[in-house]
């Protein structure tokens, strides 16, 4: 038992650990069906309870869905602050604890960044977290591009920098963080859905050549970012 948990009541602890099994059980349930088909009642009924008891619980299945979304967030934020904290912010560095992080737990990875669950809208608090991801490759990127010739779509950026939540990076950073991130998880999402399959290729030599050819690039003074 943690320190946090010793404070709580019985009934507080009964409870916490009711919401973990429900979100356990959500978590098979998206394995199986995808968020998309996320039922209350049926996870109501794998735990011997009635739809109404559980509603006591989550409100609602968008109430779940953002439990399970701000976790998978926060567990992604945790795991790239630690890897720039060790590593000093290297953009290969990231990269590697990005897969490795998907590669962990695929679904947690496609609620977060795979297709929208439809009628779904997460909380603001959730996209802060997913700023605090961004705002630690901006870093990475601001380290190596501070002085590097903008390109046409850097111009761009630095006119339409609203994503990057007040983050001074530089137009090159900026263009650089969108490169790694689309690059990346391109070919994160194609891995982690199976379409690499059967290609007779590894996976992770394709994924270890994308983020070496990030980093060269980065690493070469006065060289502009690449296009995405």
């Amino acid at each position: 038992m943690t320190q946090a948990d010793s404070t709580k009541t019985p009934r507080e602890r009964y409870r916490a650990q009711v919401r973990t099994e429900i979100k356990e059980r959500a978590w098979e349930q998206i394995a199986t069906a995808g968020a998309s088909a996320l039922s209350l009642n049926a996870i109501a009924k794998q735990m011997g309870m009635s739809g109404p008891a559980l509603y006591r619980y989550y409100g609602g299945r968008d109430d779940l869905i953002t439990e399970l979304v701000r976790d998978a967030y926060r567990s992604l934020a945790d795991t790239i602050a630690a890897t720039a904290a060790k590593d000093g912010a290297e953009v290969a560095a990231l990269a590697h604890a990005l897969r490795d992080w998907a590669l962990r737990d695929p679904h947690r990875y496609f609620l977060i960044y795979g297709t929208p669950v439809p009628g779904y809208h997460a909380p603001d608090d959730i996209t802060a977290i997913s700023a605090e991801i961004m705002a630690l490759l901006l870093d990475a990127c601001a380290k190596v591009d501070g002085d590097a010739p903008a390109t046409p779509f850097g111009a761009h950026l630095e006119e339409h920098r609203e994503w990057a939540d007040g983050h001074p990076a530089p137009p090159a950073a900026l263009h650089r963080a969108l490169t790694f991130w689309t690059r990346l998880h391109g070919v994160l999402s194609l891995e982690l859905a199976g379409h690499f399959t059967g290609m007779g290729f590894d996976p992770a030599q394709l994924y270890a050549a994308e983020v070496e050819s990030l980093a060269s690039a980065a690493s070469a003074p006065g060289t502009a970012s690449p296009a995405p």
